[in-house]
């Protein structure tokens, strides 16, 4: 039976866990220079209506090792540029490859697609989830912190498809989601309730440095996402205040760490000094994307 991964919902505690293993295994055999290739002729369809370094690196490479291949499609590209429907393009593609990634503006898209697909489906960000970007994150955290369970993450700035998944894993994990939004600017409610239905323990702060307090991981986004442009002076006004910086870091465990899932806007939602600094793990959150991505592609269509 197709299996998709929209958000982190089409996935449940132990097989998000399976993930997150298996992401481990496929991360150490390709430090050891061990060949995995365990998806030896699939072929992998990605579909790029926003712009991408991370998403589209980390899914071609991903698919390389994995022994597969791995499609670059702007829908310019396609005859989705000249109007040809969503559902006759999802269901010409299910006949040709093994797995489709879409990253898009809307998530209704990512579902119409999924809906006529005859093969999974991956979102690879839309405005209400960024399901695989958390998967990196967790890798990421469960690294440094060996479990998740009680951990408490801070998310400051704002509350975005990133923040929105990372709300579901928290249901999942047992970690402890400490958030602080400007006003007006808070995750989706709908999803908020669904995460506090199957256990996720949140709570709302009404500045950086509340939330920070006693927290063992920091995270922050841009403040003006792809899409959001023509609010920039308005979302800049906003989010005055929101900035990760040394002092809200301070605030924080001695040995707690920042994430933020790039691109970065230096001097805007992070400070130089923090971004560059011996809390970051950005870094390896980013190289993360990889391994948790593989170990979701071997997951799906293996």
């Amino acid at each position: 039976m197709k299996k998709d991964f929209l958000t982190l919902l089409d996935a449940d505690a132990t097989e998000i866990e399976d993930i997150l293993d298996e992401a481990g295994r496929l991360k150490a055999l390709r430090a050891e220079g061990t060949p995995h290739t365990l998806l030896a002729g699939k072929s992998l369809a990605m579909i790029f209506e926003k712009a991408s370094t991370r998403t589209r690196v980390s899914f071609e490479a991903g698919m390389h090792d994995l022994g597969g291949h791995a499609l670059f499609l702007n829908p310019h590209d396609l005859q989705l540029g000249r109007g040809e429907m969503l559902r006759d393009t999802a269901r010409v593609l299910s006949r040709y490859v093994s797995a489709i990634m879409i990253r898009a503006y809307k998530h209704s898209t990512i579902e119409e697609f999924a809906k006529y697909s005859s093969v999974p489906v991956i979102n690879g960000l839309s405005d209400i989830a960024h399901p695989c970007q958390v998967l990196a994150d967790l890798l990421t955290l469960r690294e440094r912190f060996s479990s998740l369970e009680g951990l408490r993450l801070a998310w400051i700035g704002d509350g975005n498809n990133v923040c929105n998944s990372m709300l579901i894993a928290a249901a999942y994990t047992g970690m402890e989601l400490r958030i602080a939004c400007p006003p007006g600017y808070n995750p989706d409610a709908g999803i908020l309730e669904e995460a506090r239905a199957r256990g996720a323990k949140v709570a709302f702060f009404a500045t950086p440095e509340e939330a920070a307090e006693d927290a063992h991981a920091l995270y922050t986004d841009v403040w003006v996402s792809m899409g959001n442009e023509a609010e920039r002076e308005e979302r800049l006004r906003a989010f005055q205040g929101y900035t990760i910086t040394s002092d809200v870091v301070a605030r924080a465990e001695p040995d707690a760490v920042v994430l933020h899932c790039l691109p970065a806007h230096r001097g805007e939602e992070i400070t130089e000094e923090v971004l560059e600094g011996p809390q970051s793990i950005v870094w390896d959150q980013a190289e993360n994307r990889l391994h948790a991505q593989k170990a979701l592609l071997v997951k799906l269509i293996r």
